[in-house]
């Protein structure tokens, strides 16, 4: 494991457990890409990052197998699991199925301060882009998160994180393509002012468009990075 790729190496909470704050670090270095897939992962060389034993590393390795982002052989290799087309469709389909009837709620009586917090997403997204992907990515979820919580169904949000490991790191490949941030900030600016108009008809439409593009182009984002890919 390439020191070069570690993020916040070491700094664990002691007053928290472990396992959970080495599965949070796992996570986000596999979801930013910062581990890439077929990355071989050491757990000795992770219990020495993290200064912790053996357990809490096997914890960590454990629940990120049960989301499909590491794969665990015998003899304790362990790597992170390629990108899998079928799990990426699976998860986008949970994903539109939740929001849409989120959007749809919340645009049938939006709130100013609802609104408020839409448009200051979206300027969050307007200073992240030139920064980094995983930046923008972190604004993006953001907001979506937001229609869940106006909706009244905050844990679904969560049911939809745990679930998009494959297709999240399938938008990360995506975002590099010119002019894509510039079409999903243009994606939210059309679902923001349908719910702010009470159209729970074009906000939804919007969304699905929005929702829908990375998929779209599967096949195009395989030819750039082949061997990031689970194989058929």
């Amino acid at each position: 494991m390439d020191a070069k790729l570690k993020r916040n190496p070491g700094r664990l909470d002691r007053s928290r457990q472990a396992a959970p704050q080495i599965f949070e670090t796992l996570r986000d270095r596999i979801l930013t890409l910062a581990l890439k897939p077929n990355t071989l992962l050491s757990r000795a060389e992770l219990q020495s990052e993290f200064g912790i034993s053996q357990t809490p590393v096997r914890d960590a390795l454990m629940k990120l197998e049960q989301e499909g982002l590491v794969e665990v052989y015998p003899q304790h290799a362990t790597v992170v699991a390629r990108i899998d087309i079928d799990a990426a469709r699976q998860a986008h389909f949970l994903r539109v199925a939740i929001e849409l009837e989120a959007v749809r709620r919340v645009a049938e009586k939006p709130g100013a301060a609802f609104i408020a917090r839409l448009r200051a997403a979206i300027d969050e997204q307007r200073r992240m882009k030139t920064r980094d992907y995983p930046g923008f990515v972190v604004a993006d979820h953001a907001m979506h998160q937001l229609f869940c919580q106006e909706a009244g169904v905050p844990d679904l949000w969560q049911i939809i994180r745990r679930q998009c490991g494959h297709i999240d790191r399938l938008r990360l490949l995506n975002l590099p393509l010119p002019g894509k941030i510039e079409a999903v900030i243009r994606d939210h600016e059309a679902i923001v002012d349908a719910i702010e108009r009470g159209d729970p008809d074009a906000a939804t439409a919007a969304l699905r468009k929005h929702l829908s593009g990375t998929l779209s182009i599967i096949d195009q984002i395989k030819e750039r990075h082949p061997d990031y890919f689970l194989q058929p």
